[in-house]
């Protein structure tokens, strides 16, 4: 249980901050700036979480709670030491990332094939979630950056890599199921 008795710490002041393993590393850190990275997309994803109903409402709320998990990953270093870890790292699991392939098929199997490529926009929701998705694309490649530095969990770098997939398809879906995208016309303006 997170219990936050107190919000201001005054231990950040000096540019450091406390990972979940306890080390104090900078805030430009490569590691914050991936996390930092997915808890900018979580507040994103409440933005879109405005325009939702139904099914699309309770499918952001499970991504956002899978996010600090995601978060919680990031921010916990030196894996290959999880087992002699105070507690369990909570880690994104497999099953997060196959959870999320289903999703993309389901919703996929709904629409017709593009022949273009799609103009972000179109709904409210549609143009929040290519947002989500833009987002999810940085967040994938600062995780990605972390890779070249230091180990991270290979299921962190796929549940991203899906992620942004599912915000492209479900962002299709929002426009009518992708009758009402915006198809770019490439040259149109010459």
């Amino acid at each position: 249980m997170v219990v936050l008795n107190k919000i201001y710490t005054r231990t950040g002041d000096a540019g450091e901050t406390a990972l979940g393993n306890g080390a104090r590393v900078a805030k430009h850190s490569q590691r914050v700036t991936a996390y930092g990275t997915v808890d900018e997309l979580n507040a994103v994803i409440g933005l879109a979480r405005l325009h939702a109903k139904g099914e699309m409402e309770v499918a952001f709320s499970r991504i956002q709670n899978d996010l600090f998990d995601l978060g919680a990953d990031l921010c916990r270093p030196e894996m290959e030491r999880d087992a002699e870890a105070e507690y369990t790292p909570l880690r994104i699991v497999p099953s997060q990332v196959d959870r999320l392939e289903r999703e993309i098929d389901a919703m996929n199997a709904k629409l017709q094939p593009l022949r273009s490529f799609i103009l972000p926009g179109g709904s409210a929701l549609a143009a929040n979630l290519h947002l989500c998705r833009t987002v999810a694309r940085r967040a994938e490649r600062e995780t990605v950056a972390l890779t070249a530095i230091e180990g991270v969990n290979e299921s962190a770098v796929k549940y991203l890599n899906r992620l942004s997939d599912w915000f492209f398809v479900a962002g299709r879906i929002a426009n009518n199921d992708g009758k009402d995208d915006i198809l770019w016309v490439p040259g149109a303006n010459r």
